[in-house]
């Protein structure tokens, strides 16, 4: 597979507190990687640098060309989506109109193709479809995180980012969701780059895993490589 994202000697820092120190990562076109670590680790930080929403140095290539000098509205257009921690709810919008939004960068705005798009992630979350004139502020937590998760999804995204998909979502619903994600990333080959705090679903869902400590990375490998490190299993995963 190629490479659709390169990170080399990735700083970032919020005003004068640095929180990431040098990272460097790729990942495969394709690919599902997760990126794993405790809190305050430099992970949520991660993907927001990727997005240039934070003060980075450093080089970025996605598509092997460079991306780390450009707006951020310029890397939504390149087909970017991020999911962040807290869902990003548009709450007094219905959910069809929340997701409509999610089409808004999209150079191809035709209506039919829109209309197409929103009945394809119908689909793949049915509750949606029943709540779509709900206003999305009434949605329980797990359907709130399935149209965060469905508007990213309305970009046609070549790389999606989400940041804790399951936090504070029931396990049933954690499990459902991780589903729709893994057929997702099957069938049009949206590539992920995921944080989360639960690490043996993460580790489940991935391809690729990346530990990050103190803004470092301190260990990377295959998933199933990662999850048979006996630190790993200690501190993340609890056996």
């Amino acid at each position: 597979m190629a490479a659709l994202l390169e990170v080399s000697n990735l700083h970032a820092a919020y005003g004068l507190t640095r929180v990431l120190h040098g990272i460097s990562f790729v990942m495969q076109e394709g690919s599902i990687t997760t990126l794993l670590g405790a809190n305050g680790a430099g992970k949520t930080t991660t993907l927001r640098a990727l997005c240039q929403m934070v003060k980075t140095e450093g080089e970025i290539r996605f598509c092997g060309a460079r991306i780390d000098r450009r707006a951020t509205e310029d890397i939504v257009r390149l087909r970017i989506a991020h999911v962040p921690d807290g869902r990003g709810t548009f709450v007094n919008l219905t959910t069809e109109e929340n997701l409509r939004l999610g089409a808004y960068a999209r150079k191809d705005k035709d209506r039919a193709g829109v209309d197409a798009d929103l009945e394809r992630i119908y689909d793949y979350f049915p509750r949606l479809k029943e709540r779509r004139a709900q206003q999305a502020g009434t949605l329980s937590g797990g359907e709130q995180q399935m149209l965060a998760v469905s508007r990213a999804l309305m970009l046609r995204p070549k790389l999606m980012l989400l940041d804790e998909p399951s936090f504070g979502l029931a396990p049933l619903i954690v499990k459902e969701l991780f589903g729709i994600l893994r057929t997702v990333n099957a069938k049009e080959k949206v590539s992920m780059l995921v944080v989360e705090q639960n690490a043996a679903m993460a580790l489940e869902l991935a391809d690729h895993a990346y530990l990050i400590e103190t803004g470092r990375v301190v260990l990377s490998g295959s998933a199933d490589a990662i999850r048979r490190d006996d630190n790993v299993r200690r501190s993340y995963l609890g056996y």
